[in-house]
């Protein structure tokens, strides 16, 4: 059987007290966040439970990769991070590769094949359809000039457009409840661009 909460805590110990101080986006706060609206999202698609600890659990994992310090393909990192520590905490293979297929689907431009995968990736990007997208992305950009300084406001905003134009929500959940919100944003984020030209 899956010990969730020996793997939380020893994840949590990890990702507070190892993950770069650079990391202002991709910090145990985020990771927290993905977890939480993985299960929130899950339940409202009426996922069994034993489901939703393979969704949290990959929530848990999505982003572990950047604890190797490294600023692409993190992901491959995380699977990797994975496969090792979860059979240890009682995770059959099948379980470990439907974990390793939901992080997979979380990289850019997300491809999920299946319902947990579609979950995981609406989880771990529902804040464009947020109030906090503006908050979010300034600390991503910040995230991101340490490094590429020569990132700057204006270029930062059309890579949050044609972002916002190329992402598409997967869950039921999120196109009602973060659709409507995230074409605001972009809305939002145009407008702000034709002011300044």
């Amino acid at each position: 059987m899956n010990d969730w909460n020996s793997l939380f805590a020893y994840m949590q110990n990890c990702l507070q007290t190892k993950l770069p101080p650079y990391l202002v986006y991709h910090d145990w706060k985020h990771t927290k966040h993905v977890i939480e609206m993985a299960e929130h999202i899950a339940l409202s698609e009426k996922i069994a439970q034993e489901e939703i600890i393979l969704i949290k659990t990959a929530a848990l994992f999505h982003d572990a990769g950047y604890l190797n310090e490294i600023n692409k393909g993190h992901e491959e990192k995380s699977i990797a991070m994975s496969k090792k520590i979860l059979p240890d905490y009682g995770y059959s293979l099948d379980e470990i590769d439907l974990i390793t297929g939901m992080i997979e689907a979380t990289k850019v431009p997300q491809l999920p094949k299946n319902k947990l995968e579609d979950i995981l990736a609406d989880a771990d990007l529902e804040y464009l359809g947020t109030t906090t997208f503006k908050t979010r992305g300034d600390k991503l950009l910040e995230e991101l000039q340490h490094f590429h300084p020569e990132i700057n406001r204006e270029s930062w905003d059309k890579i949050q457009i044609d972002f916002l134009q190329n992402h598409h929500f997967h869950t039921s959940y999120c196109l009602k409840n973060r659709d409507p919100l995230k074409q605001l944003n972009l809305k939002t984020l145009k407008k702000t661009i034709t002011s300044k030209s």
